[in-house]
């Protein structure tokens, strides 16, 4: 099935960050789309409003018709859907093309020139600006971001004009095995995922098949130093980057007055004083990438320096909500422990003077087993942790894990306490809050605005 046979595109698991950015590509296509999602969410709303059939009950009664005929139906799925759901087994027993949503990303790297951004953090942050700086050229491309980008408003750019597709690169279930990128970043390859890795090794061999998928005469940026030895294609380029070393890397780095502003080294061509838009110490990592990205796709080097400083970030990716003498209130997604130290390194490179205290969700039972004490080191960096109950997503709960496992592996001498969601909040009434930030990718984010709305007059 094609593009051009495609009436109807039906997705179960609609409201997913990744997802919703299809269900928008679809409509902006013409097609007709309905879908099914565990939980109305303000972004599934959105997507009732721009002209999507959603709804919230596993009920094949529910599917819309113009999506009951296979021969012009397309079924997308997320890998996070149980086997066993109604909707589901109702295609596959009725003979529907079924596609994961990494298989059509697959198929638009084939047909455009893909621009990806793997590894286990920092993704969603680099994809995001890269597809910002191409967009902002004569460039052009178009996106399929893992976050909502503060400049657009949305996870999904389009363009009439580009041969590139940006795409964020996900791990996950070895989804990023159906890419074919032409240039590709590997931000990291710290484990995760071991519920569908098993070892370490496994998780590495992974991203070693994914570096064999870049196209003959494509690019490879790798992190320095990440444990990682590629399988690439005879033709393909190879790169190093990172803050401040390998073949990418920023000189002359300048941190005052809320700014940072640094030189960019690129075997492409310098640019000197970028002024990053979101002056956080881990972006001049993740910028360094996304120029690299955006050199190779053809930006120009005035278009870069002119375009850097307008870059307003990703919700949740150091999501500012409140930043005055008195407070700081930020959400951060970081749910790794390598996420959480590098965002808490980050914080503390800001506010070296301050108090900074942590609400974190843990995500995910296997997660949290297989790396408490990981996440009780990051977390010790913080002076005050309030663990919230793990999140569950897709999975039930595993005997004897809790986010107690965390709490007891904590620094000793560290304020710290286990707190229920629905007692949050007047939990916060009763603390000092200089820096507060928020952390994990489950539903923490719900709490933000009454957590805004509890500090804004502090």
């Amino acid at each position: 099935m094609d593009v051009n046979t495609i009436k109807a595109v039906y997705f179960i698991g609609a409201g997913g960050i990744g997802m919703s950015a299809l269900v928008r590509y679809f409509l902006s296509k013409g097609k007709k789309v309905g879908g099914y999602d565990k939980t109305p969410t303000e972004l599934t709303h959105k997507l009732q409003d721009e002209g999507a059939n959603i709804h919230y009950e596993e009920n094949i009664s529910l599917i819309p018709d113009i999506c009951r005929n296979p021969e012009t139906t397309l079924v997308i799925y997320t890998p996070a859907i149980p086997a066993e759901h109604k909707e589901l087994k109702y295609f596959q027993a009725n003979n529907f093309e079924i596609q994961k949503r990494a298989q059509v990303l697959g198929m638009l790297t084939r047909t455009e020139k893909g621009i990806c951004v793997a590894g286990t953090h920092g993704k969603t942050t680099t994809s995001t600006m890269t597809a910002y700086l191409m967009d902002h050229s004569h460039v052009g491309c178009n996106a399929f971001l893992g976050g909502i980008s503060k400049n657009y408003s949305t996870n999904l750019l389009l363009s009439d004009k580009s041969e590139f597709v940006v795409i964020e690169a996900d791990e996950f279930d070895r989804s990023f095995h159906w890419l074919t990128p032409y240039a590709t970043v590997v931000t990291a390859t710290d484990s995760d995922h071991l519920d569908i890795y098993g070892t370490h090794e496994t998780y590495l061999e992974s991203f070693r098949k994914y570096t064999s998928l870049i196209r003959p005469d494509g690019f490879l940026i790798m992190k320095k130093g990440i444990d990682l030895t590629p399988d690439i294609q005879q033709g393909v380029t190879v790169y190093t980057y990172s803050a401040t070393e390998g073949d990418f890397h920023a000189e002359n780095i300048r941190i005052g007055n809320g700014e940072i502003i640094f030189d960019f080294i690129s075997p492409l061509g310098d640019i000197k004083d970028i002024q990053l838009g979101v002056p956080v110490y881990v972006n001049i990592e993740n910028g360094v990438a996304a120029m690299a990205l955006a050199q190779i796709g053809g930006v120009t080097d005035e278009e870069i320096k002119a375009a850097m400083p307008g870059f307003k970030g990703v919700d949740r990716r150091f999501d500012f909500k409140i930043k005055n003498d008195h407070t700081v209130f930020l959400s951060d997604y970081a749910h790794h422990p390598a996420e959480i130290r590098q965002s808490v390194t980050s914080i503390r490179t800001l506010y070296p003077d301050k108090k900074i205290t942590a609400v974190f969700q843990p995500h995910l039972y296997t997660r949290t087993r297989d790396f408490y004490r990981d996440f009780a080191d990051s977390l010790s960096l913080l002076d005050e942790v309030i663990l919230l109950d793990i999140y569950p997503a897709r999975e039930k709960p595993i005997p004897g894990v809790s986010s107690k496992l965390i709490y007891d592996n904590l620094r000793p001498d560290m304020k710290k306490c286990l707190c229920n969601k629905e007692e949050l909040l007047d939990l916060l009434k009763t603390k000092k809050i200089e820096v507060l930030i928020t952390l994990g990718a489950g539903d923490i984010d719900n709490y933000v605005t009454q957590i805004y709305e509890l500090l804004k007059d502090k």
